[in-house]
Order: C-alpha cells, then structure tokens, then sequence
C-alpha cells in the first residue's frame, strides 16, 4: 500500500481480523505514531453486515487506551464508498493532497489510472477523528 508517497507493508502492521460464525469476515492494518493512529487498510469479506464497523470501532478502543488524540487514515478521490463510510462513522475531512497518486503511482506502478465509477485516480484525501 502507497500513500503520501510512502510504502506500507502491510503484513509488518499492527492488526486484527474479525470473524463471524468461525469464519473470517474482515481485517483492518494500522500503525501508531506518537500520538497518533494511521488506519492503512481496512477490508470486510461481507458486505453491509456491520463487519467495517466493528473493525473501525476496535481500533477507535485501541486509540483511547493508547491515549493516542488523532485517528486518521488515507483514501482517494475515486473512492465514493469509502468516503461515505468514513463520514458516517464520524470521521472528517482534513486534508486533500492534489496529484498524490502521481507521485505515489513512481513507487507503485500498478495503480490504476482511472478508479471507481470511471473517476480518474488522482488526489489522496485524509479523513480524520479527534479521540
């Protein structure tokens, strides 16, 4: 995963998976940084069963009893559904990086040009929450 211009590994993270009737269902990846919390990744294998939000939910307790103040993650600009879920669950917008993916796609070639909806893959935007 790129963002910002910067690789992460996602198997080197910190996370967990949830899982329901004994089979997975999700996985989230974060990394802490002083006092605050980076959401890297966040999949659910089920949709609309609540899945995203128990995960989101587990790390928001994980940042409290970490006394960590800031909770953000990094999605882009094509990414409509993750926007409205983020938003949903209380985070807010706290930054647009125009032209990232540009800069992230010389560490990731593979990064599509065009992304959701036909939308053209271009700007990183940061969503964040004050815990």
């Amino acid at each position: 995963m790129v963002t910002r211009g910067k690789v992460h590994r996602l198997p080197e993270l910190d996370g967990f998976i949830a899982e329901t009737g004994g089979q997975r269902a999700g996985l989230i990846t974060y990394k802490m940084t002083g006092d605050e919390l980076e959401i890297t990744s966040i999949n659910s294998l089920v949709e609309n069963e609540g899945i995203g939000t128990v995960l989101v939910d587990g790390v928001l307790d994980i940042a409290r009893k970490k006394s960590v103040k800031r909770v953000m993650l990094i999605t882009t600009n094509d990414n409509t559904k993750a926007l409205r879920f983020w938003q949903k669950r209380g985070f807010r917008f706290a930054a647009v990086y125009p032209g990232a993916v540009d800069a992230s796609r010389k560490l990731k070639p593979t990064i599509p040009l065009t992304g959701n909806d036909g939308i053209p893959i271009r700007d990183e935007i940061e969503l964040e929450m004050l815990v």
